[in-house]
């Protein structure tokens, strides 16, 4: 009997780990998000789920759960991706906070496995591990899941401490900000993530927690599974999607702009600088491919101003000029 009530105390003194869903309109899928958080070994949890004003209000899906830790919000119109997941941030009440997708799921020893350990170092700001690669229908995707972690480079990452961590947040992207990691939630003003980042919110989260002048911690296990399916807005991106296309150039020309003119990070300025040029000549096509020729131009001399032979660039630039019903046909057969 002593040793159940010692175990009792033991749980009583975790500390609250705050878990933001952002949902919109996606309730197969935020059905399987929600019971993977309540199904954690590590008990003591808040769980907001953050709704976008879904065309099918989530409502009675989470009340279905009936469990008291759980909080739902439910704007009254669309704000936005950005605006609805900082929501859910501002309203976590833990000295913790991760964020999980609506589309993805944790394993049961997700936190058990990462909050003990920034417990036990007060230096470290954020741990995080590898991850699945599940597809539409929550089937591991092993291949792509093998090139995720070595696209990553986290086959090559050592497990613990990494400070500083500038390369692997925002160079080698290592980190799985919105999926797969524990901030911890007190040293960030979540009012500081600027509207302008868009769907790179993640990679200027991670920028946030490297300027903190604290460390990182890699668990190189895979403790979740990251849904790779079409709605995502990574697969809308391409040239499947335009609109997609162009919020994500933008996201990107923003935050590069920002991470050049950081002077704590003066090494790695000719990287940022190259993705910045990079996002300029994306802009530029995708305003090409919506008809915007004269709005594209700009953005392809800006980059050539710069980086007088680029390949990519010229051609890009040589098609804005190239009659429209020409342009289009060749467009269709590109990469862009």
């Amino acid at each position: 009997m002593k040793l159940k009530n010692m175990s009792l105390h033991q749980e009583d003194q975790q500390s609250l780990v705050s878990i933001i869903i952002p949902t919109y309109n996606r309730l197969e899928y935020l059905k399987q998000a929600i019971a993977s958080a309540i199904k954690q070994t590590y008990q003591n949890i808040e769980i907001i789920v953050s709704d976008n004003c879904s065309p099918e209000n989530p409502q009675a899906l989470v009340a279905s759960f009936g469990d008291s830790r759980i909080k739902f919000w439910r704007h009254q119109q669309n704000v936005g991706m950005l605006a609805n997941q900082q929501h859910g941030f501002k309203m976590a009440r833990g000295k913790y906070v991760a964020s999980l997708h609506d589309d993805d799921i944790w394993n049961e020893d997700f936190l058990a496995k990462l909050v003990p350990i920034l417990e036990a170092n007060s230096e470290l700001i954020i741990a995080f591990c590898d991850q699945y690669i599940i597809d539409a229908n929550g089937i591991i995707n092993h291949v792509g899941t093998e090139e995720n972690t070595r696209g990553y480079k986290r086959d090559k990452l050592a497990k613990g401490i990494h400070q500083p961590f500038y390369k692997i947040g925002l160079i080698d992207k290592s980190i799985p900000t919105a999926a797969a990691c524990i901030i911890r939630n007190n040293f960030l003003d979540w009012d500081s993530i600027p509207l302008e980042v868009g769907g790179m919110w993640d990679l200027y989260l991670t920028y946030l927690c490297c300027v903190s002048g604290c460390g990182a911690y890699y668990y190189p296990e895979r403790l979740t599974r990251y849904r790779a399916h079409e709605q995502t807005d990574t697969m809308l991106s391409g040239s499947r999607n335009v609109q997609a296309k162009i919020r994500k150039a933008k996201s990107e020309i923003f935050c590069y702009q920002v991470f050049m003119e950081d002077t704590r990070l003066q090494q790695f300025k000719t990287y940022f600088q190259q993705k910045w040029l990079e996002a300029n000549t994306t802009l530029g096509i995708g305003l090409l491919r919506s008809e915007q020729i004269a709005a594209a131009r700009p953005y392809f001399w800006q980059v050539l101003n710069k980086q007088k032979f680029n390949a990519r660039t010229i051609a890009a630039l040589t098609l804005s000029f190239t009659p429209q019903f020409l342009a289009s046909k060749l467009m269709k057969i590109s990469k862009y």
